[in-house]
């Protein structure tokens, strides 16, 4: 069962450049206040993240572990490279 598909090549292209025409060019001015705004809402993010009980269950995990791996050097280093193998063959890139 064999289609047909129809290409049409470059029309991308086309299409791109017709938007980056149209498209209106930011001033410099702009720019500075979009980054002042995006690291307002970011910062205020943090700030409300660091205030919640998350903030606090999660820096106590990351003593647990940082005691876990004091006490248990060989167990710690063994677990990281099964994970890290893991990964390995999750995430390669197959030819």
């Amino acid at each position: 069962m064999e289609q047909e598909v129809p290409v049409t090549i470059h029309q991308g292209e086309t299409v791109e450049a017709e938007a980056a025409e149209t498209m209106p060019k930011p001033d410099a001015a702009y720019i500075p206040e979009l980054i002042k705004e995006i690291a307002s809402t970011v910062s205020e993010t943090f700030s409300g993240f660091r205030e919640s009980e998350s903030y606090g269950q999660l820096i106590k995990a990351a003593e647990e572990v940082r005691t876990y791996i004091k006490n248990n050097p060989a167990q710690a280093l063994l677990y990281s490279l099964g994970a890290g193998a893991a990964l390995g063959f999750l995430f390669k890139k197959r030819r």
